[in-house]
Protein backbone atom coordinates (compact mmCIF):
# COMPACT_ATOMS: atom_id res chain seq x y z
CA UNK A 1 0.00 0.00 0.00
CA UNK A 2 1.61 3.69 -0.99
CA UNK A 3 1.11 6.67 1.33
CA UNK A 4 -1.37 7.93 -0.64
CA UNK A 5 -3.95 5.38 -0.38
CA UNK A 6 -4.72 6.22 3.23
CA UNK A 7 -7.80 7.92 4.08
CA UNK A 8 -6.76 10.41 6.95
CA UNK A 9 -8.93 9.63 9.11
CA UNK A 10 -11.54 12.43 11.02
CA UNK A 11 -9.21 14.74 13.32
CA UNK A 12 -9.49 13.54 17.38
CA UNK A 13 -11.05 16.33 19.19
CA UNK A 14 -8.55 18.86 21.02
CA UNK A 15 -8.78 19.53 24.42
CA UNK A 16 -8.61 23.17 25.85
CA UNK A 17 -6.09 22.16 28.05
CA UNK A 18 -4.10 20.54 25.34
CA UNK A 19 -4.69 23.72 23.37
CA UNK A 20 -3.69 25.93 26.12
CA UNK A 21 -0.53 23.99 27.09
CA UNK A 22 0.85 24.44 23.38
CA UNK A 23 0.33 27.98 23.55
CA UNK A 24 2.38 28.83 26.12
CA UNK A 25 5.00 26.45 24.59
CA UNK A 26 5.32 27.92 21.68
CA UNK A 27 6.61 32.18 20.45
CA UNK A 28 4.41 31.86 17.24
CA UNK A 29 0.72 31.86 17.25
CA UNK A 30 -1.76 28.93 17.32
CA UNK A 31 -4.82 29.31 15.73
CA UNK A 32 -7.91 27.17 15.47
CA UNK A 33 -10.79 27.58 12.73
CA UNK A 34 -12.69 30.36 13.22
CA UNK A 35 -9.91 32.47 14.49
CA UNK A 36 -8.64 35.92 12.98
CA UNK A 37 -5.56 34.90 11.12
CA UNK A 38 -6.63 31.60 10.21
CA UNK A 39 -7.66 31.64 6.77
CA UNK A 40 -4.51 34.10 6.04
CA UNK A 41 -2.42 31.64 7.58
CA UNK A 42 -3.37 28.42 6.12
CA UNK A 43 -3.52 30.25 2.18
CA UNK A 44 -0.23 30.45 0.05
CA UNK A 45 0.62 31.13 -3.17
CA UNK A 46 -1.36 27.81 -4.64
CA UNK A 47 -4.54 28.43 -3.84
CA UNK A 48 -6.36 24.86 -5.35
CA UNK A 49 -6.71 22.67 -2.35
CA UNK A 50 -5.81 24.82 0.70
CA UNK A 51 -5.41 23.60 3.71
CA UNK A 52 -8.11 23.05 5.97
CA UNK A 53 -6.04 22.18 9.75
CA UNK A 54 -7.65 21.81 13.09
CA UNK A 55 -4.76 24.13 13.93
CA UNK A 56 -2.17 26.28 13.04
CA UNK A 57 1.02 26.74 14.68
CA UNK A 58 2.86 29.88 13.19
CA UNK A 59 6.55 28.44 14.42
CA UNK A 60 9.04 31.24 14.95
CA UNK A 61 11.88 29.03 15.97
CA UNK A 62 13.03 25.47 15.55
CA UNK A 63 11.56 25.24 19.23
CA UNK A 64 8.20 26.19 17.27
CA UNK A 65 8.40 23.30 15.46
CA UNK A 66 9.67 20.35 18.17
CA UNK A 67 6.51 21.64 20.35
CA UNK A 68 4.45 21.47 17.12
CA UNK A 69 5.25 18.23 16.08
CA UNK A 70 5.31 16.45 19.76
CA UNK A 71 1.78 18.01 19.83
CA UNK A 72 0.75 16.56 16.72
CA UNK A 73 2.49 12.79 17.87
CA UNK A 74 0.59 12.96 21.23
CA UNK A 75 -2.80 13.73 19.76
CA UNK A 76 -2.67 11.66 16.50
CA UNK A 77 -3.09 14.38 14.09
CA UNK A 78 -0.88 14.22 11.19
CA UNK A 79 1.23 17.10 10.21
CA UNK A 80 1.89 19.50 7.00
CA UNK A 81 4.71 22.20 6.67
CA UNK A 82 4.17 25.46 4.72
CA UNK A 83 6.32 28.46 4.05
CA UNK A 84 5.36 30.07 0.34
CA UNK A 85 3.06 27.42 -0.74
CA UNK A 86 3.79 27.30 -3.90
CA UNK A 87 4.42 23.72 -3.97
CA UNK A 88 1.49 22.33 -2.27
CA UNK A 89 0.23 18.83 -3.72
CA UNK A 90 -1.77 17.34 -0.80
CA UNK A 91 -3.90 19.29 1.31
CA UNK A 92 -4.58 18.55 5.03
CA UNK A 93 -8.00 18.44 6.43
CA UNK A 94 -8.28 18.15 10.10
CA UNK A 95 -4.60 17.66 10.95
CA UNK A 96 -1.75 20.55 12.17
CA UNK A 97 -0.54 22.94 10.06
CA UNK A 98 3.13 24.26 10.64
CA UNK A 99 3.21 27.62 9.24
CA UNK A 100 7.05 28.27 8.66
CA UNK A 101 7.03 31.71 7.22
CA UNK A 102 8.28 33.88 9.89
CA UNK A 103 11.70 31.88 10.11
CA UNK A 104 12.70 33.73 7.47
CA UNK A 105 16.39 34.20 8.31
CA UNK A 106 19.31 34.54 5.71
CA UNK A 107 23.12 34.14 6.61
CA UNK A 108 26.51 34.58 4.43
CA UNK A 109 29.67 33.17 5.17
CA UNK A 110 31.15 34.59 2.15
CA UNK A 111 34.87 33.38 3.49
CA UNK A 112 33.00 29.65 3.16
CA UNK A 113 30.96 30.09 0.40
CA UNK A 114 27.80 29.25 2.05
CA UNK A 115 24.69 30.34 2.89
CA UNK A 116 22.64 29.20 5.98
CA UNK A 117 18.71 30.07 5.65
CA UNK A 118 16.01 29.09 8.01
CA UNK A 119 12.37 27.26 6.89
CA UNK A 120 10.44 30.10 5.63
CA UNK A 121 12.86 32.00 3.66
CA UNK A 122 12.71 32.38 -0.13
CA UNK A 123 15.11 32.55 -3.35
CA UNK A 124 15.24 36.02 -3.44
CA UNK A 125 16.26 37.06 -0.30
CA UNK A 126 19.23 34.69 -0.32
CA UNK A 127 19.65 36.04 -4.19
CA UNK A 128 19.94 39.25 -2.91
CA UNK A 129 22.04 38.57 0.51
CA UNK A 130 25.16 36.57 -1.58
CA UNK A 131 25.39 39.25 -4.45
CA UNK A 132 27.67 41.60 -2.61
CA UNK A 133 30.34 39.08 -2.38
CA UNK A 134 29.94 38.08 -6.32
CA UNK A 135 28.22 34.26 -5.23
CA UNK A 136 24.52 33.16 -5.95
CA UNK A 137 22.97 30.00 -4.94
CA UNK A 138 21.07 27.38 -7.43
CA UNK A 139 17.90 29.61 -6.87
CA UNK A 140 14.94 28.71 -9.40
CA UNK A 141 13.62 31.18 -11.24
CA UNK A 142 11.26 32.90 -9.50
CA UNK A 143 12.44 34.80 -6.43
CA UNK A 144 8.82 34.23 -3.98
CA UNK A 145 9.51 30.17 -3.93
CA UNK A 146 10.50 29.09 -0.71
CA UNK A 147 14.05 27.51 -0.01
CA UNK A 148 13.61 24.73 1.63
CA UNK A 149 10.69 22.46 -0.51
CA UNK A 150 12.30 23.56 -3.61
CA UNK A 151 15.70 22.19 -2.52
CA UNK A 152 14.17 19.13 -1.10
CA UNK A 153 12.63 17.99 -4.10
CA UNK A 154 16.01 18.19 -6.19
CA UNK A 155 16.09 22.22 -7.46
CA UNK A 156 16.53 22.55 -11.35
CA UNK A 157 17.34 26.64 -11.22
CA UNK A 158 18.65 28.65 -13.29
CA UNK A 159 22.71 27.86 -13.17
CA UNK A 160 21.24 23.79 -12.98
CA UNK A 161 23.67 23.03 -16.46
CA UNK A 162 26.58 24.35 -14.90
CA UNK A 163 26.60 24.00 -11.09
CA UNK A 164 23.55 20.62 -10.69
CA UNK A 165 20.61 20.52 -8.81
CA UNK A 166 19.85 22.90 -5.71
CA UNK A 167 20.00 19.56 -3.44
CA UNK A 168 23.92 18.97 -4.78
CA UNK A 169 25.30 21.84 -2.75
CA UNK A 170 23.41 21.06 0.50
CA UNK A 171 26.08 20.80 3.25
CA UNK A 172 23.72 20.33 6.65
CA UNK A 173 19.88 20.20 7.32
CA UNK A 174 18.18 20.93 10.69
CA UNK A 175 15.48 18.26 10.53
CA UNK A 176 12.86 17.95 13.70
CA UNK A 177 11.43 13.94 12.59
CA UNK A 178 8.56 12.48 14.11
CA UNK A 179 10.39 11.65 17.23
CA UNK A 180 9.99 15.22 17.90
CA UNK A 181 13.92 16.46 18.42
CA UNK A 182 15.91 19.05 16.57
CA UNK A 183 18.94 16.75 14.89
CA UNK A 184 21.58 18.45 12.37
CA UNK A 185 22.08 16.10 9.38
CA UNK A 186 24.69 15.99 7.17
CA UNK A 187 26.77 13.47 5.40
CA UNK A 188 28.98 12.62 8.11
CA UNK A 189 26.01 12.39 11.24
CA UNK A 190 23.63 10.20 8.76
CA UNK A 191 24.95 9.82 5.76
CA UNK A 192 21.70 7.69 4.43
CA UNK A 193 19.49 9.98 6.12
CA UNK A 194 21.05 13.16 4.06
CA UNK A 195 20.73 11.85 0.97
CA UNK A 196 17.66 10.80 1.10
CA UNK A 197 16.62 13.78 2.22
CA UNK A 198 18.13 15.58 -1.04
CA UNK A 199 15.35 14.86 -3.49
CA UNK A 200 13.46 12.46 -1.31
CA UNK A 201 13.18 14.64 1.52
CA UNK A 202 9.58 15.41 1.64
CA UNK A 203 7.72 13.42 4.16
CA UNK A 204 10.45 12.37 6.70
CA UNK A 205 10.58 15.39 9.30
CA UNK A 206 10.11 18.96 9.34
CA UNK A 207 13.18 21.42 8.12
CA UNK A 208 14.11 24.27 10.40
CA UNK A 209 17.28 25.39 8.90
CA UNK A 210 19.27 24.26 6.24
CA UNK A 211 23.08 24.94 4.75
CA UNK A 212 24.15 25.30 1.46
CA UNK A 213 27.28 26.37 -0.98
CA UNK A 214 27.29 29.15 -2.90
CA UNK A 215 29.20 29.59 -7.03
CA UNK A 216 30.94 32.37 -7.67
CA UNK A 217 28.96 34.25 -9.92
CA UNK A 218 28.04 38.18 -9.87
CA UNK A 219 26.70 37.89 -13.86
CA UNK A 220 24.52 36.24 -16.69
CA UNK A 221 24.36 37.03 -20.04
CA UNK A 222 20.50 36.29 -20.58
CA UNK A 223 17.19 36.98 -21.00
CA UNK A 224 14.38 35.88 -23.80
CA UNK A 225 13.61 35.44 -27.57
CA UNK A 226 9.96 35.42 -28.17
CA UNK A 227 8.49 34.67 -31.51
CA UNK A 228 5.17 34.74 -33.04
CA UNK A 229 3.06 31.64 -33.02
CA UNK A 230 3.02 31.22 -36.57
CA UNK A 231 6.92 29.97 -36.38
CA UNK A 232 6.59 27.62 -34.25
CA UNK A 233 7.36 24.62 -36.27
CA UNK A 234 10.54 26.34 -37.05
CA UNK A 235 11.17 27.39 -33.53
CA UNK A 236 10.72 24.20 -32.29
CA UNK A 237 12.60 22.14 -34.31
CA UNK A 238 15.66 24.68 -33.88
CA UNK A 239 15.54 24.94 -30.57
CA UNK A 240 15.81 20.65 -30.17
CA UNK A 241 18.83 21.14 -32.81
CA UNK A 242 20.24 23.84 -30.27
CA UNK A 243 20.45 22.10 -27.23
CA UNK A 244 22.16 19.64 -28.47
CA UNK A 245 24.88 22.13 -29.30
CA UNK A 246 25.67 24.80 -26.45
CA UNK A 247 28.66 23.93 -23.50
CA UNK A 248 27.00 23.41 -20.15
CA UNK A 249 27.74 26.53 -18.98
CA UNK A 250 24.10 27.39 -20.45
CA UNK A 251 20.81 26.93 -19.04
CA UNK A 252 17.71 27.18 -21.01
CA UNK A 253 13.99 26.89 -21.60
CA UNK A 254 11.63 27.18 -24.05
CA UNK A 255 7.72 27.74 -23.16
CA UNK A 256 4.68 27.61 -24.97
CA UNK A 257 1.60 30.23 -24.03
CA UNK A 258 -1.27 31.49 -25.26
CA UNK A 259 -2.17 33.93 -23.77
CA UNK A 260 -5.93 35.62 -23.52
CA UNK A 261 -7.17 38.70 -25.16
CA UNK A 262 -7.49 40.43 -21.62
CA UNK A 263 -7.21 44.26 -21.62
CA UNK A 264 -4.70 44.21 -18.50
CA UNK A 265 -1.75 42.01 -20.55
CA UNK A 266 0.31 44.25 -22.22
CA UNK A 267 -0.54 44.78 -25.78
CA UNK A 268 2.48 42.52 -27.06
CA UNK A 269 1.00 39.72 -25.55
CA UNK A 270 -2.91 39.98 -25.49
CA UNK A 271 -4.56 37.26 -27.71
CA UNK A 272 -1.13 35.94 -28.86
CA UNK A 273 0.15 32.46 -29.21
CA UNK A 274 4.01 32.74 -28.43
CA UNK A 275 7.04 30.75 -27.82
CA UNK A 276 9.47 32.18 -25.62
CA UNK A 277 13.35 30.84 -25.30
CA UNK A 278 14.41 31.78 -21.82
CA UNK A 279 18.24 31.77 -21.71
CA UNK A 280 21.23 31.90 -18.75
CA UNK A 281 25.17 31.55 -19.70
CA UNK A 282 27.46 32.36 -17.57
CA UNK A 283 30.00 32.75 -19.93
CA UNK A 284 30.93 36.06 -22.15
CA UNK A 285 27.95 38.74 -23.79
CA UNK A 286 29.92 37.95 -26.74
CA UNK A 287 30.29 34.25 -27.01
CA UNK A 288 26.76 34.57 -25.85
CA UNK A 289 25.81 36.40 -28.89
CA UNK A 290 27.45 33.77 -31.05
CA UNK A 291 25.80 30.63 -29.69
CA UNK A 292 21.94 32.22 -29.77
CA UNK A 293 23.01 33.30 -33.53
CA UNK A 294 21.22 29.79 -34.48
CA UNK A 295 18.20 31.00 -32.66
CA UNK A 296 17.96 34.22 -33.72
CA UNK A 297 18.41 32.99 -37.50
CA UNK A 298 14.61 31.15 -36.96
CA UNK A 299 13.29 34.90 -38.11
CA UNK A 300 11.85 38.18 -36.69
CA UNK A 301 11.22 38.42 -33.03
CA UNK A 302 8.30 39.89 -31.29
CA UNK A 303 10.97 40.79 -28.47
CA UNK A 304 14.62 40.00 -27.78
CA UNK A 305 16.09 41.42 -24.77
CA UNK A 306 19.37 39.05 -24.18
CA UNK A 307 21.89 41.21 -22.40
CA UNK A 308 24.74 41.19 -20.00
CA UNK A 309 22.86 41.55 -16.02
CA UNK A 310 23.96 40.89 -12.41
CA UNK A 311 22.80 37.87 -11.05
CA UNK A 312 20.70 39.68 -8.82
CA UNK A 313 18.06 40.52 -11.91
CA UNK A 314 18.21 36.59 -12.90
CA UNK A 315 14.20 36.72 -12.23
CA UNK A 316 13.30 38.49 -15.21
CA UNK A 317 14.47 35.65 -17.31
CA UNK A 318 11.68 33.96 -17.21
CA UNK A 319 9.31 36.46 -15.15
CA UNK A 320 7.43 33.81 -13.49
CA UNK A 321 3.58 35.55 -12.10
CA UNK A 322 3.67 37.02 -8.73
CA UNK A 323 0.05 36.75 -7.48
CA UNK A 324 -1.37 33.72 -5.89
CA UNK A 325 -3.86 31.89 -7.70
CA UNK A 326 -5.10 28.43 -8.22
CA UNK A 327 -3.24 26.10 -10.86
CA UNK A 328 -2.60 22.19 -11.63
CA UNK A 329 0.40 20.94 -13.12
CA UNK A 330 2.25 17.38 -14.23
CA UNK A 331 5.39 16.88 -15.71
CA UNK A 332 7.36 14.19 -17.77
CA UNK A 333 11.37 13.98 -17.62
CA UNK A 334 12.38 12.55 -21.10
CA UNK A 335 15.68 10.69 -22.30
CA UNK A 336 14.83 12.95 -25.40
CA UNK A 337 12.61 14.13 -27.87
CA UNK A 338 11.83 15.19 -31.34
CA UNK A 339 10.53 17.80 -33.33
CA UNK A 340 7.49 15.73 -33.95
CA UNK A 341 6.27 15.02 -30.92
CA UNK A 342 6.59 18.40 -29.50
CA UNK A 343 4.66 19.57 -32.29
CA UNK A 344 2.00 17.44 -31.07
CA UNK A 345 2.05 18.92 -27.51
CA UNK A 346 1.72 22.33 -29.15
CA UNK A 347 -1.12 21.45 -31.06
CA UNK A 348 -2.92 20.40 -27.77
CA UNK A 349 -2.62 21.97 -25.49
CA UNK A 350 -2.16 26.10 -27.80
CA UNK A 351 -4.81 28.09 -28.98
CA UNK A 352 -7.44 25.52 -29.56
CA UNK A 353 -7.20 24.01 -26.49
CA UNK A 354 -10.05 23.49 -24.13
CA UNK A 355 -8.34 25.12 -21.24
CA UNK A 356 -5.33 27.66 -21.16
CA UNK A 357 -2.14 25.35 -20.97
CA UNK A 358 1.67 26.59 -20.18
CA UNK A 359 4.31 24.26 -21.26
CA UNK A 360 7.44 24.30 -20.74
CA UNK A 361 10.36 22.12 -21.96
CA UNK A 362 13.17 22.47 -19.48
CA UNK A 363 16.73 20.78 -21.09
CA UNK A 364 18.85 19.30 -18.88
CA UNK A 365 21.83 17.36 -18.53
CA UNK A 366 25.12 19.22 -17.91
CA UNK A 367 26.21 19.12 -13.81
CA UNK A 368 22.93 18.06 -13.38
CA UNK A 369 23.75 14.73 -15.13
CA UNK A 370 26.80 13.70 -13.12
CA UNK A 371 25.71 14.53 -9.56
CA UNK A 372 26.72 16.79 -6.65
CA UNK A 373 30.43 17.59 -5.71
CA UNK A 374 32.37 15.72 -3.30
CA UNK A 375 32.51 16.54 0.70
CA UNK A 376 35.39 17.14 2.47
CA UNK A 377 35.05 13.54 4.27
CA UNK A 378 34.68 12.11 0.78
CA UNK A 379 31.22 11.47 0.42
CA UNK A 380 28.97 12.37 -2.67
CA UNK A 381 26.38 14.99 -2.26
CA UNK A 382 24.33 13.48 -5.00
CA UNK A 383 21.66 12.88 -3.02
CA UNK A 384 18.39 10.96 -4.25
CA UNK A 385 17.37 13.00 -6.73
CA UNK A 386 15.49 11.05 -9.10
CA UNK A 387 16.26 10.42 -13.05
CA UNK A 388 19.32 12.01 -13.41
CA UNK A 389 19.90 10.74 -16.62
CA UNK A 390 17.03 12.93 -18.30
CA UNK A 391 17.70 15.15 -20.95
CA UNK A 392 14.09 17.40 -20.78
CA UNK A 393 11.93 17.97 -18.39
CA UNK A 394 8.45 18.71 -19.98
CA UNK A 395 5.77 20.17 -17.79
CA UNK A 396 1.95 22.05 -18.31
CA UNK A 397 0.55 23.39 -16.00
CA UNK A 398 -3.41 25.27 -16.45
CA UNK A 399 -5.13 27.88 -14.55
CA UNK A 400 -7.88 26.95 -12.13
CA UNK A 401 -11.59 29.25 -12.13
CA UNK A 402 -11.69 31.15 -8.88
CA UNK A 403 -14.27 28.46 -7.70
CA UNK A 404 -11.67 25.46 -7.11
CA UNK A 405 -9.48 27.65 -5.04
CA UNK A 406 -11.08 26.60 -2.21
CA UNK A 407 -11.01 22.92 -2.45
CA UNK A 408 -15.08 22.84 -1.88
CA UNK A 409 -14.96 19.67 -4.08
CA UNK A 410 -18.14 21.06 -6.35
CA UNK A 411 -19.18 19.56 -8.99
CA UNK A 412 -17.87 22.07 -10.98
CA UNK A 413 -14.62 22.20 -9.46
CA UNK A 414 -14.20 18.75 -9.48
CA UNK A 415 -15.45 18.10 -13.19
CA UNK A 416 -12.95 21.62 -14.35
CA UNK A 417 -10.15 19.78 -12.83
CA UNK A 418 -10.63 16.68 -14.54
CA UNK A 419 -10.78 18.01 -17.65
CA UNK A 420 -7.56 20.08 -17.38
CA UNK A 421 -5.99 16.71 -15.68
CA UNK A 422 -7.20 14.88 -19.25
CA UNK A 423 -5.69 17.49 -21.31
CA UNK A 424 -2.51 17.07 -19.30
CA UNK A 425 -2.31 13.41 -19.77
CA UNK A 426 -3.30 13.56 -23.74
CA UNK A 427 0.01 16.14 -24.10
CA UNK A 428 2.42 14.14 -22.34
CA UNK A 429 1.51 11.08 -23.76
CA UNK A 430 2.89 12.49 -26.89
CA UNK A 431 6.15 11.73 -25.41
CA UNK A 432 5.44 8.54 -23.88
CA UNK A 433 8.16 6.62 -25.97
CA UNK A 434 11.15 8.99 -23.95
CA UNK A 435 9.10 8.78 -20.71
CA UNK A 436 11.39 8.07 -17.46
CA UNK A 437 9.28 9.30 -14.95
CA UNK A 438 8.31 12.63 -13.00
CA UNK A 439 10.54 15.70 -11.08
CA UNK A 440 8.22 16.49 -7.62
CA UNK A 441 9.08 19.93 -8.22
CA UNK A 442 7.16 20.16 -11.03
CA UNK A 443 3.85 18.62 -10.12
CA UNK A 444 1.30 21.60 -9.15
CA UNK A 445 -1.88 21.19 -7.28
CA UNK A 446 -3.74 18.90 -5.08
CA UNK A 447 -1.90 15.63 -6.68
CA UNK A 448 -1.89 13.71 -3.35
CA UNK A 449 -5.68 13.00 -3.98
CA UNK A 450 -5.87 11.47 -7.81
CA UNK A 451 -6.43 8.04 -8.53
CA UNK A 452 -2.95 7.53 -9.71
CA UNK A 453 -1.62 8.89 -6.82
CA UNK A 454 0.39 5.90 -5.90
CA UNK A 455 1.55 6.12 -9.79
CA UNK A 456 2.51 9.56 -9.44
CA UNK A 457 4.67 8.92 -6.24
CA UNK A 458 6.48 5.92 -7.67
CA UNK A 459 7.81 7.77 -10.50
CA UNK A 460 9.45 10.52 -9.12
CA UNK A 461 12.52 7.89 -8.59
CA UNK A 462 13.65 4.50 -9.87
CA UNK A 463 12.20 1.33 -8.08
CA UNK A 464 15.26 0.64 -6.00
CA UNK A 465 15.27 4.50 -4.44
CA UNK A 466 12.06 3.97 -4.21
CA UNK A 467 12.06 0.92 -2.22
CA UNK A 468 14.74 2.95 0.05
CA UNK A 469 13.39 5.70 0.97
CA UNK A 470 10.43 3.66 1.80
CA UNK A 471 12.42 1.84 4.09
CA UNK A 472 13.43 5.13 5.99
CA UNK A 473 10.04 6.51 5.82
CA UNK A 474 9.01 3.22 7.74
CA UNK A 475 12.28 3.89 10.41
CA UNK A 476 11.85 7.56 11.12
CA UNK A 477 7.41 7.92 10.31
CA UNK A 478 6.58 4.52 11.65
CA UNK A 479 2.96 6.49 12.72
CA UNK A 480 2.73 8.00 9.51
CA UNK A 481 2.89 11.70 10.73
CA UNK A 482 4.33 13.45 7.93
CA UNK A 483 1.97 12.45 4.70
CA UNK A 484 1.06 15.43 2.83
CA UNK A 485 3.23 15.10 -0.21
CA UNK A 486 2.64 12.76 -3.82
CA UNK A 487 6.48 11.29 -3.23
CA UNK A 488 6.25 10.39 0.16
CA UNK A 489 7.48 7.13 1.08
CA UNK A 490 5.07 4.44 2.85
CA UNK A 491 5.43 3.85 6.36
CA UNK A 492 3.76 0.26 5.83
CA UNK A 493 4.59 -0.74 9.64
CA UNK A 494 2.12 1.68 10.52
CA UNK A 495 -0.46 1.12 8.17
CA UNK A 496 -4.20 -0.03 8.92
CA UNK A 497 -4.89 -3.91 8.74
Amino acid sequence: MEINDLVQPSAPALAPADLAALTARVRGPVLLPGDDGYDAERSGFQLAGRHRPAVIVGARCAEDVVAAVRFARDQGLPVAVQATGHGLSAATEGGLLISTRRMAGVRVDAAAAAARVEAGAAWGQVVEAAAPYGLAPLNGSSPGVGVISYTLGGGVGVLARTYGFAADLVRSVDLVPADARLRRVTADTDPELFRALLGGGHGLGVVTAMEFGLVPVARLYGGQLVFGGEQLDEVLAAYLRWTETVPDELTSSLALIAYPDLPQLPEPLRGRYLAQIRIAYTGSAEEGERLVAPLRAVGPRVSDDLREMPYAESHTIHRDPSDPHAYDGDNALLSGLDAAALRRVAALTGPAAPDMCVVQLNHLGGAMATGGGTMAGGGTTAGTVGHRDARYALRVLSPLATAAEDGSGSDGSDAALAAVRALHAEALAAVAPWRLGRSVNFLFGPHGDRPDAAEVARSVHDTDTHHRLTGLKARHDPANLFRFHPAAATAEAALPA
